[in-house]
């Protein structure tokens, strides 16, 4: 699935082609994947402007004029791209948005797991309680230290399906939350409230270190990831430990390990992150 580096990098290439376009009308060719039903969503849209496209965590936010927004969210295989009106379309092209300018905003997705909605602007926290729900973005300004003690202190979660829970930090994903824990030299099996202050510091900066990182390197392609000009992303050819399993750890030589973590593969380094104690004795018991 798209993390936020991703979601980030498919909005500013929407942005760069779409921003300003007006809607001419709407083809629905796989009713669920939108919200309300088809008839109302393209009737909705005809004649409106795309003002601008905003993130929140890991859903695109599409700011058409008249105080409406369309909710994006890719799943795992969505994906967007702009092609001049009348050129094929492909069996996975479900929505078709035809501008006004002569081109198509289409989006395809080979698993149909996308969804869009359409809700009132300023809505978008009520119509849809899981974005209402969402953690502080992982920015400087947004994610400070006095919140990460006050989450972490009072959970004793195992930090890394802690990190993936959304409701606690917007954004993160498998692939990232394993990154930033070999940054940060912290076990994924470390209870959340057994971190110190200043492991929660490190593991801060490296998650708003690495997500700033992984913007600029237009996001990681494990499996079909493109942005919106239909690029690959680059930051895979930047990651340490995920996916390394069996190399050596870029740090210590030591081999990097793949474990099952609440259900994720998750990637460590056994001598940069040590198993804690507590974790240690229960797979001993196991």
């Amino acid at each position: 699935m798209p993390e936020l580096p991703e979601v980030e990098t498919v909005r500013r290439g929407l942005t760069r082609l779409v921003q300003g376009a007006t809607i001419d009308h709407v083809d629905v060719y796989y009713r669920k994947m939108v919200t309300p039903e088809a008839e109302v969503f393209t009737a909705d849209l005809i004649g409106r402007q795309i003002d601008r496209i905003d993130r929140r965590g890991k859903y695109l936010l599409f700011r058409f004029s008249g105080e409406l927004t369309m909710v994006s969210h890719l799943r795992m295989e969505g994906k967007y791209d702009v092609q001049p009106t009348g050129s094929p379309i492909t069996k996975h092209t479900h929505v078709v948005f035809h501008l006004t300018d002569g081109r198509d905003l289409r989006y395809t997705d080979t698993r149909k797991f996308g969804r869009m909605r359409l809700v009132p602007t300023g809505t978008e926290g009520t119509a849809l309680p899981s974005l209402g729900k969402l953690g502080p973005e992982p920015t400087a300004d947004t994610l400070t230290l006095a919140y990460m003690q006050q989450i972490f202190h009072k959970s004793h979660k195992v930090v890394k399906p802690f990190l993936l829970d959304q409701s606690k930090i917007a954004g993160l994903g498998n692939i990232y939350a394993d990154e930033v824990l070999w940054l940060s030299k912290i076990n994924p099996l470390t209870p959340a409230d057994e971190l110190s202050d200043a492991q929660l510091k490190t593991l801060r900066q490296s998650i708003i270190t690495e997500i700033g990182l992984a913007i600029k390197g237009h996001g990681t392609t494990v499996h079909s990831f493109s942005t919106a000009f239909g690029e690959a992303g680059q930051f895979q050819n930047h990651l340490h430990v995920y996916g390394r399993e069996g190399e050596p750890c870029e740090r210590c030589g030591t081999e990097i390990v793949k474990i099952k973590v609440a259900q994720r593969g998750t990637h460590y380094c056994p001598h940069c992150q040590p198993v804690p104690l507590e974790a240690l004795e229960a797979l001993t018991d196991d």
